[in-house]
């Protein structure tokens, strides 16, 4: 099976975030649906680029950090993100660069064959980054309800890398830091701290 580290070295930088799409959409999706009832308006798709800002901040990343790469790895019964823009997998995400003031961006589209789940596929690309030598800080965003365990896991037994969880909850374990993942997503829908005080 391929993994996002074994396609191309090209697609391994020195910060990398890795994201469970379908999860992630989930999330927002809910986040939506009960914020519109919350503050009486509709709210917008997130801006996918301006949530991986947040997270990289999240994740200690300052101002010129360099190239980081994201990896997003969905299931075959997608194509898109549905409550993000840009949003389609291969057309608008595969391939997509761009930079900012936190630093050079490039992001990757991967998906889990129908030989292997979703789940399996993230969790092998989280291995090979973590064993790979090039990365300095790995970030994680995935449903650490489903495979948390094994995720944790990981990055207990990982050295020499920074590693940061972005979770709906808090966490317990060693080898990583932690982060909320609301916040982000919260900013990129474009929900302000007033709106919902």
């Amino acid at each position: 099976m391929t993994s996002v580290t074994d396609t191309h070295q090209s697609l391994i930088a020195p910060h990398i975030i890795l994201t469970d799409a379908d999860y992630i959409d989930r999330v927002a999706f809910d986040l939506i649906v009960n914020f519109e009832r919350m503050i009486g308006r509709r709210i917008p798709q997130a801006d996918l680029c301006h949530w991986l800002n947040c997270v990289a901040l999240d994740s200690g990343l300052r101002p010129g950090a360099g190239e980081i790469h994201a990896h997003f790895i969905y299931s075959g019964q997608r194509d898109r993100l549905a409550n993000f823009s840009p949003s389609l997998f291969e057309a608008d995400i595969h391939g997509l660069h761009f930079d900012d003031r936190i630093g050079s961006w490039h992001l990757f589209a991967f998906k889990a064959e129908e030989v292997v789940s979703r789940e399996t596929f993230f969790i092998q690309s989280l291995e090979m980054l973590c064993h790979h030598k090039a990365p300095k800080s790995v970030t994680v965003v995935g449903d650490m309800d489903a495979y948390g365990e094994k995720v944790k896991q990981i990055c207990a037994q990982t050295e020499g890398k920074d590693i940061t969880l972005l979770a709906m909850e808090p966490l317990t374990g060693r080898g990583f830091s932690q982060e909320i993942l609301g916040y982000s997503l919260l900013s990129a829908l474009g929900i302000s701290s007033d709106e919902i005080q």
